[in-house]
């Protein structure tokens, strides 16, 4: 397979199982364990995935950038990535993969329905959307879904960066941009189960304005990308 699945996960025993064994009727599967405590990686190698584990908790952008890291030493061309607590249905994978391969984007996001969110998250995500497509001067839809396809030649450049939190998945958006890439969007469901998040909302808020305000910077300033393998 030339695209593999990537699945950070902290603390997810309880939800994890079915999200890889769903997972896995479309794709092969890396779950990158990042320092939990239960046992989120016996779950995940029991239900087929591949397991790489890395210790102490450094954050969710490093461990993709973990996930990433392997998955272009294996040979992949793209990996599709997807939250471990269930709120990515993993049924959408073949869209994903189908508007890869149709279209092209080396960057694909999955577009939620901000109606369907809880009142608070629907405020939090509409005022995000606003910041954000100010900040880098055009609409997007959807800055922080975590369900993408992320491919060649933007796939290598994540490995450079510094973001270790959920700032990363911003902050691509950024440089996909300023390597004038084409960005997609497939539409997926808006699931909210009742598990809470490992998100602190103040540090989560202070950090989403940091990259706003570093996109806003740096939008103007074309990014050169290299196929690093």
């Amino acid at each position: 397979m030339d695209v593999v699945a990537v699945i950070p996960a902290y603390q997810a025993a309880s939800t994890l199982e079915a999200v890889v064994r769903a997972t896995a009727q479309h794709l092969p599967v890396i779950v990158v364990d990042d320092g939990s405590t239960d046992d989120t990686s016996d779950v995940a190698h029991s239900a087929g995935a591949e397991v790489l584990r890395q210790e102490p908790n450094q954050g969710k952008g490093a461990a993709l950038r973990r996930g990433f890291a392997h998955a272009l030493d294996s040979g992949v061309s793209a990996v599709l990535t997807l939250d471990a607590d269930g709120q990515h249905d993993p049924a959408c994978a073949p869209d994903f993969l189908v508007a890869w391969r149709q279209r092209g984007a080396p960057l694909i996001i999955g577009r939620r329905d901000f109606s369907q969110m809880p009142l608070s998250r629907r405020i939090a995500n509409n005022l995000g959307t606003l910041t954000f497509s100010w900040a880098v001067g055009r609409h997007i839809d959807d800055n922080q879904s975590g369900y993408r396809l992320i491919a060649k030649p933007l796939l290598p450049h994540l490995l450079r960066s510094s973001e270790d939190g959920f700032e990363f998945e911003v902050e691509m958006i950024t440089d996909a941009i300023r390597a004038d890439l084409r960005i997609d969007w497939v539409p997926i469901p808006t699931i909210y189960e009742d598990a809470g998040s490992h998100i602190s909302p103040v540090s989560h808020v202070t950090n989403f304005l940091r990259v706003a305000r570093d996109a806003r910077r740096q939008v103007g300033t074309p990014l050169e990308l290299e196929d690093e393998g």
